[in-house]
């Protein structure tokens, strides 16, 4: 297969149910949390949508909206379960129409996945077993609870296309309720919605059954399934095959072929950059294998001519494009201009979106897209008074400011020490499968150029500034910290950074001090070279969160290599002999050791900031000079630095 053949089968039209869409990419529900705290939609999120409908999606399926209040996964999240949801949902479908996307409303009711719904005793289940995810049990739901929940299914259904929704999507995928009453881990029930898989998928049929007769015969219905729950004792593809006829009768029109819960290992359902684009196309082949209905395939899907190359031999009919929407929302733009270099592609780092949901950091984000979310800031214009700009530091806070100030039309020159780019990620592109990492770096460094920015490497900006320029943002980074430790000029003693970049040949039997990201990555770097690894880290557990889905891959291949986490543990000296650390209050000597690895981590740098301020020019401190964090942090300050100008 040709590459023109996947990008033309990824542009082909379809029509389903009447329904007729301009190309075969869709934009699947993705949660913001920007709603308003009563469940309507707010200015936020009618700018976050209509955003990505400017990239012209063939379908665009809006985030979950609730059908109950007592299945809701938050308080802002968008609900249809009254009338007066109506007018918000239209604007909201109007902001698709307005470029010729067509939308789906998805249909969404939590169940037991749901703190804040457990919290207060209010949330429903097939069977009172506690959330996989949180821990806490749900009431069973009773066969009235069922009818009620189909009801509002239906109702909220019709409101949908009162509003002048397209379809309307009912999720039963992702451990939510409807796949709970499908899973025989979730689902205990004795009566006939438990049991066989048939009696399990009794209350999923109802609803579509009850969505069917709302909406009538002319509207589509996709039904969003994780054709595999990928849990041990859960339920697999070829069960759900079987059931897939039942639900193309029922009134099913598309079978969304997604997979996983929330609840199974690794955040499967939000893949980090561990798993292959496309890596479970697989599962939308045995949908198709199994029914004669339109199939939208997902699975980290980032490359067009890939998503294309699906459709092309018969996989599936559309593909999802998730978290490549909230990275780039003009790729497909792109793509059809013969701009694919342009496109800005997803890492699957998860920071702003997943992550930032999950952890309660706020609403949706990008790490290294500071336009998603804040659409309502973000400056879209060329600045009314364009400005000469010195950028310190070519790492992410630097490059995303060179970024955003060259876009608004201002004169730029980044000035950076190394002769090489990229500050941090220069180093975190190294450890396994973070390669994309350092492919963003590159990417955005093109585009300051390509938008006119000069990038000086070799060269410092100092504070002796003759004629500074109006605007100086110092993204400087970080300092390494460099703990009172015994044995630190010793031979075999190096540092992360050294050994990540090739500098330092890694060692046999390798003690790594620090486990933080920094330590755990590198750590990963030497196993994947051979070595037999020791992490030693001060604190009682792992500042590297096995709950999100890279830690938790970072764990698990540690712990597959045979690397040892010594958590607790102080180190107290390094001699030729070894290593000599203490937990509680017991002393060990780790040996034999041919390498001492010191990965603790960086402070800030706020020094040359604190120089320019006394010589009195001004300047904005941005990313680890100010505060050693993520990605996110670093490219969010960046960018408002300059939209500040």
């Amino acid at each position: 297969m040709d590459q023109d053949e996947g990008i033309r089968s990824l542009f082909e039209p379809l029509t389903i149910r009447g329904m007729s869409l301009a190309n075969r990419a869709v934009m699947p529900a993705m949660g913001t949390f920007l709603g308003n705290r009563d469940s309507t939609v707010s200015e936020a999120v009618i700018a976050y949508l209509e955003r990505r409908a400017r990239g012209r999606p063939g379908l665009i399926v809006t985030e979950i909206v609730g059908v109950d209040p007592e299945g809701l996964c938050l308080d802002s999240q968008l609900g249809a379960f009254d009338d007066r949801f109506i007018p918000g949902l239209r604007r909201l479908a109007a902001a698709s129409h307005t470029h010729g996307c067509k939308i789906a409303l998805q249909l969404h009711h939590a169940g037991r996945e749901s703190l804040y719904l457990l919290l207060r005793g209010q949330a429903r289940g097939p069977s009172a077993l506690p959330s996989l995810v949180y821990g806490l049990p749900p009431k069973a739901m009773t066969r009235e609870d069922i009818d009620e929940v189909t009801i509002a299914f239906a109702r909220a259904a019709l409101r949908a296309r009162e509003a002048g929704f397209d379809a309307v999507e009912i999720h039963a995928a992702h451990g939510y309720l409807l796949t709970q009453f499908l899973s025989p881990i979730a689902n205990r029930r004795t009566d006939d919605y438990g049991g066989s898989a048939i009696n399990r998928a009794r209350f999923p049929l109802k609803v579509v059954r009850a969505v069917r007769a709302a909406v009538g015969e002319d509207f589509p219905i996709s039904l969003r399934l994780s054709m595999d729950e990928c849990l041990k004792g859960g339920y697999g593809k070829g069960d759900m095959q079987a059931l897939l006829p039942h639900f193309a009768e029922a009134g099913a029109d598309i079978i969304h072929a997604s997979f996983g819960t929330h609840g199974s290992p690794g955040g499967i359902t939000c893949a980090p950059p561990e798993y292959a684009p496309g890596f479970q196309a697989h599962l939308a082949r045995a949908a198709k294998d199994a029914v004669d209905l339109p199939v939208i395939a997902v699975g980290r899907f980032t490359d067009p001519e890939a998503a294309g190359a699906v459709i092309a031999r018969g996989d599936a009919d559309l593909v999802a494009f998730g978290r490549q929407f909230l990275a780039d929302p003009d790729f497909l733009l792109k793509t059809r201009s013969g701009r694919a270099h342009e496109i800005r592609t997803c890492i699957a780092c998860n920071q702003g979106c997943i992550e930032r949901l999950v952890l309660g950091e706020g609403s949706v984000r990008c790490a290294i897209n500071p336009e998603t979310g804040q659409e309502l800031l973000y400056p879209s214009s060329p600045a009314a008074s364009p400005k000469e700009v010195w950028i310190a530091g070519a790492g992410p806070a630097g490059l995303s400011a060179a970024y955003e100030a060259c876009r608004l039309g201002h004169k730029v020159t980044v000035f950076e020490r190394e002769t090489q780019l990229g500050g941090q990620v220069r180093f975190g592109g190294r450890p396994p499968f973070k390669e994309a990492y350092a492919r963003w770096i590159e990417w955005l460094s093109d585009q300051v150029r390509a938008l006119g920015g000069r990038i000086v490497t070799g060269t410092s900006l100092g504070a002796d500034l003759e004629h500074p320029p109006p605007a100086v943002i110092v993204a400087t980074g970080g300092v390494m910290i460099v703990p009172a430790i015994v044995g630190l000029d010793l031979p075999h003693v190096s540092d992360a950074w050294q050994v990540l970049a090739g500098e330092v040949a890694p060692g046999h039997a390798v003690v790594v001090i620090g486990g933080g990201m920094v330590g755990m990555e590198t750590a990963d770097f030497l196993c994947a070279r051979g070595a037999q690894v020791t992490v030693v880290e001060m604190l009682p557990s792992s500042p590297v969160q096995p709950v999100t889905s890279h830690g938790y891959m970072l764990h698990r291949r540690l712990r597959e290599a045979g690397a040892v986490l010594r958590f607790g543990t102080c180190v107290r000296a390094i001699t030729p002999e070894g290593v000599r650390v203490e937990t509680d209050g017991a002393e060990d000597l780790l040996a034999p050791v041919d390498q001492v690895v010191l990965a603790v981590g960086l402070r800030a740098d706020p020094c040359l900031a604190e120089a320019l301020h006394e010589r009195g020019v001004a300047c904005t401190l941005v990313g680890d000079a100010r505060e050693p964090r993520r990605i996110i942090e670093a490219t969010d300050e960046g960018a408002k630095a300059v939209w500040a100008l």
